[in-house]
């Protein structure tokens, strides 16, 4: 079999990784250059194919169409995409012999579009997962070839859950790489009445509103710790990046439940939400750092 993939991030790599323990022949693989603006953790699809000795790609959203010659001349069995950011147009998804798929980071239908895992802490989900599903031009839409599900604690942050749905989206791969090898593709309708579908977060998103209940708070404390950008506050006339919260007392007696915002007790920070309870700020820094 033979697949060209369109990949980047952890997510890119790992899933890469498990094509070519497969067997798949990957003649092309399409990445992005890394955003200097951006705070790159994760892990390199160029350094792999490098590696690997795998020709890619850095083109920039404006110049995909121009590749649908070049993936013609291909002719591959699979297309795959795995976290890459740009919507991949209808030309070049027709490309593929067998079948075009992508790799999704939530329990699709729930939290189609950007950020799936973000979102998903943010609403306070007890569990979210990976799903491979058809490639259409409408995102996130086509059926459903495989989910795996992972867990969501009570205090962990984007960065935990995305390393779980990471190892779930191998898992999906080779749950269902023995039909996809006899050019199989397992579907089933992907009901998209009974989801979500939710748009990118900016840096902004991140802004602290203490009127909000203390749960809202710490989920968006979690869902947006770093390395992702992080929550914040005003204190003192600086601006206060809240990397990780809690919201288990025994809280002290002094605090003032009844005035919202930050509040330092016994050399302790709090913040006071809007139903009157506090989380505790077990961790902050300026955001000029």
């Amino acid at each position: 079999m033979h697949a060209v993939v369109f990949a980047y991030h952890d997510v890119g790599v790992n899933c890469l990784k498990a094509l070519l323990n497969a067997g798949i022949q990957v003649d092309l693989v399409v990445t992005h250059e890394d955003d200097p603006n951006e705070n790159v953790w994760f892990a390199s699809v160029a350094k792999l194919c490098t590696e690997k000795n795998i020709p890619y790609i850095t083109p920039s959203a404006s110049e995909l169409n121009d590749l649908t010659p070049k993936l013609q001349a291909l002719s591959p069995d699979y297309i795959f995409s795995f976290y890459y950011r740009h919507m991949i147009p209808a030309q070049i998804l027709a490309c593929a012999k067998i079948a075009a798929l992508n790799m999704h980071g939530s329990l699709l239908p729930k939290y189609r579009g950007r950020a799936p895992v973000n979102w998903a802490i943010l609403h306070g989900e007890t569990e979210t997962g990976a799903t491979l599903h058809v490639m259409e031009v409408k995102p996130d839409a086509g059926d459903i070839v495989g989910q795996a599900k992972v867990s969501i604690g009570p205090d962990e942050t984007a960065t935990d859950v995305f390393g779980k749905v990471s190892e779930a989206a191998v898992a999906v791969i080779n749950q269902v790489l023995p039909e996809l090898l006899q050019g199989k593709v397992p579907r089933k309708p992907n009901e998209l009445q009974k989801g979500s579908y939710f748009g990118g977060r900016k840096p902004a998103d991140g802004q602290i509103h203490w009127n909000q209940s203390a749960q809202q708070v710490h989920n968006l404390v979690r869902a947006v710790a770093p390395p992702y950008p992080g929550s914040f506050t005003e204190h003192n006339g600086a601006t206060m990046i809240l990397a990780r919260t809690s919201l288990k007392g025994p809280f002290p007696a002094k605090l003032d439940l009844r005035a919202t915002g930050i509040q330092v007790v016994d050399n302790r920070v709090f913040g006071i939400c809007g139903d009157h309870q506090a989380v505790e700020v077990l961790e902050w820094f300026p955001a000029s750092k």
